[in-house]
């Protein structure tokens, strides 16, 4: 019998801590520091010394329609690179810095490959009306934006451990 109180619900367990919105903001930025440079290696030119001002958004239309394969490649790397940090280290690289992990929200495990991908194709969702998704962390109870709900992912901080007092002699 003692098998089962040691597996009761009533051991002490840290609460649970949903990381807001300006933590996720700056591990998103981070993020983006990491993937620009490697995202930005295959991309061309896009201001030539012949573009005139008046012109920018017309050329930058057409560079982008004539590299559309080069515009697909990067977005499946940074999808990939989501996915496989969320999947193998519970966040990418910038989450991890701030403290954050990004989980399923029922079990608190690792996202499925499916949740992966849609959380990914939520960013199109709350980025739609005006960032709309995003913002709504702040306002959120469990600080899920409009991806996280759509894939049923939390993302939670995970607080420093408490230092270890030592007594005084």
């Amino acid at each position: 019998m003692a098998h089962t109180a040691a597996a009761s619900p009533a051991r002490d367990e840290a609460p649970v801590r949903y990381a807001g919105f300006w933590r996720r903001l700056g591990a998103d930025l981070v993020d983006n520091l990491i993937l620009f440079p490697a995202l930005s290696l295959p991309l061309p030119v896009l201001a030539q010394p012949h573009v005139r001002f008046g012109s920018l958004a017309g050329e930058l239309a057409q560079t982008l329609a004539a590299h559309a394969g080069q515009q697909l490649l990067m977005l499946l790397f940074g999808v990939a690179y989501s996915v496989f940090f969320w999947m193998r280290y519970l966040g990418t690289p910038g989450k991890l810095l701030f403290r954050c992990k990004v989980v399923d929200a029922q079990t608190h495990a690792a996202l499925t490959f499916s949740q992966s991908l849609l959380r990914n194709l939520g960013y199109i969702v709350s980025a739609l009306p005006c960032m709309l998704g995003f913002l709504w962390i702040a306002w959120d109870p469990r600080k899920q934006g409009f991806h996280d709900k759509i894939a049923g992912s939390v993302v939670l901080y995970t607080a420093p451990a408490a230092p270890i007092r030592q007594r005084a002699l």
